[in-house]
């Protein structure tokens, strides 16, 4: 008997037809991926699979079976005994699924002792026992943090802890980690794998990313607009899709073996024009060819400590230089608890060039970024020419949502750049001066909507009524407003799917070309940086580790630290990604890892 069994589910909110006669199997420890773009329905697949959708007025129709309980005819107590105790869900953010008042062992403890009657002492134990189990080092001191005490990978651990606390048969993870780094992105990964080892328990992994799924799957089930593609062993799908979506699913994915292409353009399985074929943006000069690509070094990282692109005399920089950094460290705190987030970084940026920034988290890529852009100050070094804030230097933010005013349409949000320029001001009458101006700036936003692949008409819409890859083209088309010479990118496409994250990059990559532009691509994606990037500066701990032209540092590595964030990138191959696991395994279990 399967663990899961799923007949012709449907899934429908008001006019929507969410999940559209989904059928699936999913035996007793084994492990399937659903796979498919941001939409497509997997998450409202995994809630159905735990009857989330009830009372929410969603209709839902077919049959769905979770150990031996038919979910749709179980009454509320069979499901909050089913929730839990057979099957767990491992949700995206372990930060919004966690309690920010009450300690991780306490929340862990109340789980186990909903499903079993036993004492706070033992559901305290078990709690412990779960944390150590996953990996929490000084379990019992550490269930006593709350959630903001611990990282973004400790906190999903915990999840996963939580999940396991009633020993389910199935476990649930619906992208459980899109927004960790590769290497702990791996550690949950491997984690994961082992405990479907040790415990026979089924896994159903939610992913947009492929190489996730190749990975930590059995099989592999491609979905489209609520719909199956294509389904079958991860190995033949992966390595023979027969499917025209499947195949522009996989060829929408960044590889960290393959060099960079001249043309990062792709086909849009939506029908979404990666960008608009239109020309420099209107009232921007055409750049001219990229010229030679610079780079970045730290101290010692290049013979006799110099700079890429020349010495820097008195505030001077060499023509095709857009922007230089030399010595820039940051720190925090103050006294015995100050620390340096970045340390004696130096770095060059050329016009029309990409410098690739990767890291993991906490190894000061974002506060370099903002230093770059004028957000922090530097505790000590330069930035060349200038300094300050600087609107020649413009930043594409992480979280489009975040950084755009729900209250404000996005045309406003565009139109705020060309506002501060003196380029115009709000009309507050009906003079023929205000309402002229203010019909250019309107006229400008327009274009660069559509220069980014948007409709002008979108000026008067607001931010929940686009997707996250459409938000983050207006956050470009706001960064463009400046008329910038270098644009910082601070993981611009971290959460969005592949083939949407492919888009974006395209858009990038085609505004540097045609407006002589320079990228700074701040990214813990180690294969989009390989797309995108002519040289990348590795980072840890606040220094740059290793720098270079991009083929020679991913082809060749010198520091250990790069090969082994480099080692821990997902592979599309199941038989690549096997043989890292077994690595990364024995090298935990060396005394030296330890």
């Amino acid at each position: 008997m399967s663990l899961v069994e799923v007949r012709d589910l449907s899934v429908g909110f008001g006019g929507l037809r969410a999940v559209d006669g989904l059928s699936f199997s999913l035996a007793k420890g084994a492990a399937l991926a659903l796979v498919g773009e941001s939409g497509s329905g997997k998450s409202t697949v995994a809630s159905a699979l735990l009857g989330l959708h009830r009372g929410t007025g969603a209709r839902v129709g077919g049959s769905v079976e979770v150990a031996g309980v038919d979910v749709q005819r179980a009454s509320d107590d069979e499901l909050r005994r089913l929730r839990g105790a057979r099957a767990a869900m491992v949700f995206q953010d372990p930060l919004s699924s966690l309690d920010p008042y009450y300690a991780i062992g306490d929340q862990i403890a109340e789980v186990y002792r909903v499903h079993n009657r036993v004492s706070r002492r033992a559901a305290r134990a078990r709690a412990v026992g779960v944390l150590d189990r996953v990996g929490i080092q000084d379990a019992g001191r550490r269930s006593r943090s709350r959630p903001h005490e611990f990282s973004g990978g400790m906190r999903q651990r915990a999840l996963i802890a939580m999940a396991l606390a009633c020993e389910p048969d199935l476990l649930i993870a619906d992208e459980p980690t899109t927004a960790l780094d590769v290497t702990v992105q791996a550690q949950i990964l491997d984690l994961l794998h082992v405990l479907r080892e040790e415990t026979g328990t089924g896994l159903l992994l939610v992913t947009h990313d492929v190489g996730v799924a190749a990975g930590n799957a059995d099989e592999i089930l491609v979905m489209r607009h609520g719909r199956m593609v294509e389904q079958g062993p991860v190995a033949d799908v992966l390595g023979g899709p027969a499917q025209p979506y499947t195949r522009q699913l996989l060829g929408a994915v960044p590889r960290v073996d393959v060099p960079r292409t001249g043309d990062l353009r792709v086909d849009a399985p939506r029908g979404v024009t990666p960008g608009v074929d239109s020309g420099p943006a209107p009232g921007s000069a055409p750049g001219p060819a990229p010229g030679p690509a610079g780079g970045a070094t730290s101290a010692g990282s290049v013979p006799g400590g110099s700079v890429p692109g020349g010495s820097v005399s008195r505030g001077s920089v060499p023509a095709d230089v857009v922007l230089e950094a030399v010595g820039l460290r940051r720190e925090f705190g103050r006294g015995k608890h100050a620390f340096a987030a970045v340390d004696d970084v130096s770095l060059t940026v050329r016009r029309g060039e990409t410098l690739g920034i990767v890291g993991e988290s906490g190894s000061g890529k974002t506060t370099l970024g903002r230093m770059l852009v004028g957000l922090l100050e530097p505790t000590a070094g330069r930035i060349l020419p200038g300094g300050g804030v600087r609107p020649d230097v413009q930043m594409v933010f992480q979280d489009p949502v975040s950084s755009l005013n729900p209250r404000r349409t996005v045309g406003e949000s565009v139109a705020d750049p060309l506002r501060a320029r003196g380029t115009g001001t709000r009309p507050f009458g009906r003079s023929p001066e205000r309402t002229g101006e203010e019909a250019r700036i309107r006229g400008r936003v327009r274009e660069l909507l559509e220069r980014v692949g948007l409709e002008g008409a979108h000026y008067d819409r607001y931010p929940h009524e686009f997707s996250g890859g459409q938000r983050q083209r207006v956050g470009i088309a706001r960064a463009l407003a400046a008329d910038p010479r270098v644009i910082v990118c601070d993981e611009p496409v971290s959460a969005l799917d592949v083939t949407t994250q492919a888009q974006v990059v395209a858009l990038l990559d085609e505004l540097r070309r045609e407006l002589g532009l320079a990228l700074v691509f701040v990214a813990h994606d180690l294969a989009v940086v390989r797309q995108v990037s002519d040289h990348v500066a590795v980072m840890r701990r606040g220094r740059i580790v290793e720098y270079g032209p991009t083929d020679e540092v991913y082809g060749a590595p010198q520091d250990p630290y790069t090969r082994q964030l480099l080692a821990a990138v997902p592979a599309l191959d199941p038989a690549v990604a096997a043989a890292r696991r077994a690595t990364r395994r024995a090298a935990r279990r060396e005394p030296a890892a330890m």
